[in-house]
């Protein structure tokens, strides 16, 4: 967990700035592909996913290390070659994980997040999983284990695996000539994220396209057929708490609403999105039938804020970075504390985004959590080392979200009358 978190302080700023860049970029040539709210939402989701990755909030039903020691034929000794190996089969196992989280109801929810954006650009690379507590597809590394790759090798190639799928999610690059044959492309990624019929559950490779090739998953982008983004039952929320859960919580209302026995079990093997019939006909859900009309979700806003959220981000992104920075000394039970205010923070930040009604309530729970915090702690989990004043500056800033969102909801409580009489 310690290790991963310094890891994190290093590449999230980097990811920030490179996010920012291809906001000044569109800017610059006239073709903006990243939505402030948006954006704050998917970087959100960001943090989610990886505090719940440095918690250590998950486990593996089949450990790799369990194959290694009882199914590994041969060891092989580290250098480069088991370092290739691992990265071969680390994007193997992604390949058939990924088609399979696109293709079975149950497994979808841990990757709707992903997609739940309808825009296209570097921050919607960051909207991760939260959902998944057991990690069921170890058993995919099986050509690894067998061939005795060390699990503390995997452990260094995953996080370098994941952070290389992130450059490809631009609009901003266009065919890339002999590498379009041989890794995943924005090209090859804009399809697999788009909802047009011609492209949806296609190019489910992760760095070689190889895959998708061999196994008939591949589908070229074609000029005169633009990529629309999103899924097609959309979410309607800027909040990745919400999006996280969102697909499970409607199986687990259509398995208990269906009268018929074998649909309460069979729905959650069946294909991404399908319901039992009498639940559908009783109980329809909003589905995008034609990707060319549909309104994407964009709550109206005010510039205020836009800003304010941008502001509460880059001081969420702070919190975040002490938490990682700090693992060992703050310890156990402190970092799950930390980690419950960090979700609390997220999910007050992205209900007034989305203009809920309780955001002011979750923005009450996350003041008295952080008062609760400083209490305990004496301080800021050891940070009033750095500075006396710095517990105060976190309660002022507590009390001054609350404040603020607050203000927020009532303004916009008081403006949605009027916008309706206006119409």
């Amino acid at each position: 967990m310690e290790t991963y978190g310094k890891i994190l302080l290093v590449a999230m700023p980097i990811f920030l700035l490179l996010v920012l860049f291809e906001k000044w970029y569109g800017w610059r040539k006239g073709k903006d592909t990243v939505q402030i709210m948006d954006m704050v939402s998917s970087l959100s989701s960001g943090v989610t996913n990886v505090t719940k990755d440095v918690l250590g909030l998950s486990v593996a039903i089949l450990g790799y290390g369990w194959m290694v020691d009882h199914l590994a034929f041969m060891h092989i000794e580290e250098g480069i070659v088991v370092y290739v190996i691992a990265f071969i089969a680390l994007d193997f196992s992604g390949y058939w994980i990924h088609r399979i989280q696109h293709t079975t109801n149950v497994f979808w929810n841990a990757h709707i997040i992903h997609h739940s954006s309808e825009e296209f650009n570097l921050a919607c690379a960051l909207r991760q999983s939260i959902s998944v507590f057991f990690k069921l597809f170890t058993f995919f590394l099986f050509p690894a284990a067998l061939l005795g790759v060390p699990g503390n090798v995997i452990a260094v190639v995953a996080p370098i695996h994941l952070f290389i799928q992130f450059w490809y999610h631009t609009q901003h690059i266009g065919k890339m000539g002999i590498l379009e044959k041989i890794i995943v492309t924005p090209s090859h990624h804009r399809v697999h994220h788009a909802i047009n019929p011609e492209y949806i559950d296609k190019n489910y490779s992760q760095v070689f396209i190889i895959w998708d090739k061999l196994f008939g998953s591949f589908q070229e982008e074609k000029n005169q057929i633009p990529p629309v983004y999103g899924i097609t039952h959309p979410v309607s929320t800027w909040n990745p708490i919400k999006i996280n859960f969102q697909h499970i919580f409607l199986l687990v209302s259509d398995a208990w609403k269906t009268r018929n026995w074998i649909d309460k079990v069979r729905i959650w093997f069946m294909p991404t999105g399908w319901r039992p019939a009498d639940v559908a006909q009783q109980f329809p859900r909003l589905k995008i039938e034609n990707v060319y009309d549909f309104k994407k979700y964009n709550p109206k806003s005010s510039k205020g804020l836009e800003a304010w959220s941008c502001i509460q981000l880059l001081l969420l992104l702070f919190f975040v970075s002490y938490l990682f920075g700090h693992i060992a000394q703050i310890g156990s039970p402190g970092i799950f504390l930390y980690g419950l205010f960090i979700f609390l923070y997220i999910y007050a930040l992205t209900s007034l985004m989305d203009n809920d009604k309780d955001a002011p309530v979750w923005e009450g729970m996350k003041l008295l959590t952080g008062i609760y915090l400083i209490y305990s702690t004496g301080g800021w989990f050891g940070a009033e080392k750095y500075h006396l004043a710095i517990p105060y500056a976190v309660g002022a800033y507590l009390f001054a979200a609350m404040y603020l969102s607050t203000n927020f909801s009532i303004k916009r409580s008081v403006s949605v009358p009027s916008e309706s009489n206006m119409s």
